[in-house]
């Protein structure tokens, strides 16, 4: 057996064994703290609040465990198992030209996880949300979306796969550099188009129409000396009745964007501080420094992909006979795959980033809102979506962007505003 082929399957299980013992951490937690609400909370959410809150993250969590396994089966099947390379060899009848072979190899081996996928999928919307009162979507509706998400991956991807799969064969040993600069401007365009196009693909925009609120939040855009296209609600109820509030799009496409199921519970005062912390996250320009960040990051996995691409210990250790397969799409697609496995662990980096900007949005909301009104609002949210105020702080660094419920309404007191 290949030296790689054992650190992958080392890899794998170390990954496996850590994402379901976390699960078991973050349920066991959530069960010792449900018959008590914490004090900080106890005076605007109820017992029985909370203790749904600890079911339903209970059953969500537990409803991953299959999740996680089907990972890595058909991680295990596509690679040491000769599922990739019956693939490659399948199309290879059909499609003679390089190109297009490693196109359809590509496309379809994604196309087979995401259909493998669909009954988790379906059973968290249709039986865990439904359960607790969230999901609003109809079955026609579920598989709606999947064939719009399906359409429009092929839409924007398929031009982008082409591009580097043709930049890999021609561009000699510097490809990755060049592939970069297609990737960066590729996310750029989606970018630019998504508040005008994608978005409305999926959910109705209508202006807000509420003159008092749209006065109120004018007047803190010009406080905070903000500038978008336009303030819309968004028919998030069509789906769920989950909240939730963002900005979108840069330059002269920046638009703020309310769920109608966020309007419908707070108060304007309370609005004006969730925005207020969306503006502090453009004010911090947190968007720029994640983009930055995340294209840094894009170089260097396509650099050492451009390495890993012409190493034969890389394919074989991965079950995958180099004689027998086109090695660029062969290549691209088996580090895309394995790639999670060994990235797994360092995801308390990405959490510890994103909680700095959340907290510093918080600062920045404080100031030029009311941080008792933003506390409010976001106890609101966390009784309305059903988000536990226990989570298991292990678990919680792992996975979680935003702060505890209780480490973030701490700091918030503190900004005494």
């Amino acid at each position: 057996m290949q030296t790689f082929t054992l650190i992958f399957l080392a890899a794998l299980l170390l990954t496996t064994l850590t994402q379901v013992w976390l699960a078991l951490r973050h349920t066991r937690h959530i069960r010792a703290h449900q018959h008590k609400v914490p004090d900080d909370f106890a005076s605007q959410i109820n017992l029985a609040d909370h203790q749904k809150a600890a079911d339903y993250t209970c059953s969500k969590t537990r409803a991953g465990y299959p999740g996680i396994l089907l990972q890595a089966v058909l991680l295990l099947i596509f690679t040491l198992g000769g599922g990739l390379t019956a693939l490659s060899g399948f199309w290879a009848e059909w499609f003679s030209d390089p190109l297009a072979h490693g196109m359809v190899l590509i496309i379809s081996t994604f196309m087979l996880i995401s259909i493998a996928e669909i009954p988790l999928s379906y059973y968290s919307t249709f039986v865990i949300e439904e359960k607790y009162g969230f999901n609003k979507m109809t079955p026609a509706m579920f598989f709606t979306d999947l064939i719009k998400h399906a359409v429009l991956g092929l839409l924007l991807g398929a031009p982008l796969l082409f591009c580097v799969l043709w930049l890999m064969e021609k561009m000699g040993a510097n490809w990755w550099l060049y592939a970069w600069f297609a990737w960066i401007a590729f996310n750029l365009f989606v970018l630019a188009i998504y508040p005008t196009w994608i978005a409305p693909f999926f959910n109705k925009f209508t202006p807000l129409e509420d003159a008092t609120l749209k006065t109120r939040i004018e007047q803190l855009l010009k406080k905070c000396g903000f500038e978008s296209s336009g303030l819309f609600v968004m028919d998030g109820s069509r789906r769920s009745s989950h909240g939730n509030a963002y900005f979108t799009g840069f330059g002269k496409t920046k638009r703020i964007v309310f769920f109608d199921t966020l309007l419908s519970r707070l108060k304007p005062a309370e609005i004006e501080a969730v925005l207020a912390h969306e503006l502090g996250h453009f004010k911090h320009r947190h968007v720029l420094k994640r983009i930055v960040t995340s294209f840094a990051m894009s170089l260097v996995f396509l650099w050492a992909l451009g390495y890993l691409m012409e190493q034969s210990w890389f394919y074989e250790g991965l079950g995958v006979s180099v004689a027998s397969v086109p090695s660029t799409a062969m290549a691209l697609l088996l580090f895309f795959l394995v790639m999670p496995v060994f990235t797994f662990l360092f995801h308390p980096l990405s959490s510890i980033y994103s909680r700095k900007h959340e907290f510093e949005a918080d600062a920045y909301a404080a100031q030029h809102a009311s941080s008792d009104d933003l506390i409010n609002a976001l106890v609101k949210l966390y009784q309305d979506n059903a988000a536990t105020l226990t989570p298991d702080p292990l678990h919680s660094a792992f996975y979680d962007s935003h702060p505890p419920a209780a480490i973030r309404v701490a700091h918030l007191q503190g900004q005494g505003h």
